[in-house]
């Protein structure tokens, strides 16, 4: 019995021997092919430097911007910091070499790996974008509606006013118009905090007090339905509802100060604001909703500007994670019946027609705002006051319905056997990775592991990309070359 057990210890003795013995072997032929393969820093660098020794920290930017990322992006504020330090130490104030370049980048390095290796949701932001500039010029041409007067302060705004903004749910940015002039949201407003209700309790529990369905009716009637409970939350009277739910038994102040937060969490921390002189000019003019509950025209005179609340939009199309902060702001069913009540019901007595043509959750406001999501793709607002008799912004409306048309954006575009559309997403884009962190990076190494790459130049026509982010080196596979 001794010998038997004595035999087995041996031999797990030279078990765990071999064992060590293999994983010493592995580590040490991958030490050999780490310090043969570049680093992503050395590829992010050969990638813009086209070939220079050196790169102008101008063109990195301009760079990165084509890819659809601004530098004053949070998730780049390290590199950002950094970039200027560093740049205020060297000789002529605006030129890295590779060591200082690397020193930049590294602290942000699978986020920009991402941008210009085109694994965002847009891979081509440029093409994408100057669509959207067409789309937008358009739009611009029209001249019908009419600016809503019913509130004093909101007829002071131009009827010229008109811009776009979208955010995409990896947080490329782009801007065309009057896209940082504030407004406020008005009716825009009611799907945000009847996501901010949902997240706080639950769709039972909200649903107990508001219905689901489209009215059928104006927006400001006072009528419920058989079940003596407003129609839905994006009628006044249901968004009244979903106001009270909102941190009930606090003062009207904590209340306030509590879908601020929010929203402003929700907007990545961009401007939001308040406009207190469309507040003062509401409450003499909105008896109705003051009969009803005299603190809920506070958040309809809340203040956004295109850019801001395309963030909230994206935010909804992130599923409740704001795309430039990382951070979870919604919970996913909150997400989930804001957007199916917004297709429904968002838009006013054009709600029917507009899910027909567009086939998008969207919310519109009589500021002229309207807040637009793409789900997984992006948010967009348009702003331009000029209403139509149904209280939808002219230029909204018009952007919206040619957005569809050119890209199949629609609900229903990728039905089987459908007849496609343009299509300016990633392709496998629900195997996107969603985040950014250490199982990235050890992914984008171990792929750079496998085809063993070799830097060879190629011409910019070969490398088929824009010229202001033409990559003028390639990895070659050994086997190709072979």
């Amino acid at each position: 019995m001794f010998f038997t057990s004595h035999f087995r210890v041996l031999r797990l003795i030279r078990v765990c021997v071999f064992v060590c013995l293999c994983l010493s072997t592995t580590l040490q032929r991958s030490r050999r092919n780490a310090s043969i393969l570049p680093s992503l820093e050395d590829l992010l660098f050969h990638t813009v430097a086209e070939g220079q020794e050196t790169i102008p920290a101008h063109k990195f930017l301009t760079a990165l911007k084509a890819t659809g990322l601004r530098s004053g992006d949070p998730r780049l504020k390290e590199c950002m910091d950094t970039l200027k330090e560093t740049l205020r130490n060297t000789p002529d104030g605006v030129t890295l070499d590779k060591h200082l370049f690397k020193k930049c980048v590294q602290s942000n390095i699978v986020l920009l790996t991402q941008a210009f290796r085109k694994k965002f949701v847009i891979p081509d932001f440029q093409s994408f974008t100057s669509h959207i500039d067409e789309l937008y010029e358009s739009a611009k041409k029209l001249t019908g509606g009419q600016v809503a007067d019913y509130i004093p302060q909101l007829a002071k705004f131009s009827p010229d006013l008109w811009a776009v903004s979208l955010c995409t749910v990896d947080g490329q940015r782009h801007t065309v118009g009057d896209t940082k002039v504030p407004f406020c949201l008005q009716s825009c407003v009611k799907p945000l905090k009847y996501a901010v209700a949902i997240h706080d309790h639950s769709t039972e529990y909200v649903h107990s007090f508001i219905g689901k369905e489209p009215s059928g009716l104006r927006f400001n009637k006072l009528f419920l339905n058989d079940d003596d409970k407003p129609h839905n939350p994006m009628v006044n009277a249901g968004a009244i509802v979903c106001t009270s739910l909102i941190k009930q038994g606090a003062s009207n102040a904590e209340r306030f100060d509590y879908v601020m937060n929010f929203l402003k969490k929700m907007a990545g921390n961009e401007y939001v604001g308040f406009s207190n002189a469309t507040f003062q000019s509401e409450r003499e003019s909105g008896d109705r909703n003051f009969a009803i509950d005299p603190p809920c025209t506070d958040l309809c005179s809340i203040e956004v500007t295109c850019e801001s609340a395309s963030v909230m939009a994206a935010t909804l199309a992130n599923g409740g994670i704001c795309p430039i902060s990382g951070e979870r702001v919604l919970s996913p069913e909150a997400v989930r019946n804001t957007l199916s009540l917004m297709h429904s019901c968002g838009m006013y007595d054009f709600s029917g027609q507009f899910a027909f043509h567009v086939g998008l959750p969207a919310k519109s406001g009589v500021a002229g705002g309207i807040l637009l999501v793409v789900p997984n793709v992006m948010g967009i607002m348009c702003w331009s006051p000029p209403l139509d008799k149904l209280g939808n912004s002219v230029r909204g409306i018009q952007f919206c319905t040619d957005l569809v048309e050119l890209f199949n954006f629609h609900n229903y575009d990728n039905l089987r056997h459908f007849t496609k559309k343009h299509d300016p997403r990633r392709e496998g884009g629900d195997q996107r990775q969603f985040s950014f962190g250490p199982m990235d990076y050890e992914s984008l190494q171990q792929e750079l592991a496998l085809k063993a790459p070799l830097w060879k130049k190629v011409s910019p026509t070969e490398s088929h990309l824009d010229s202001s982010t033409t990559v003028v080196y390639r990895m070659d596979n050994v086997t190709e070359r072979n």
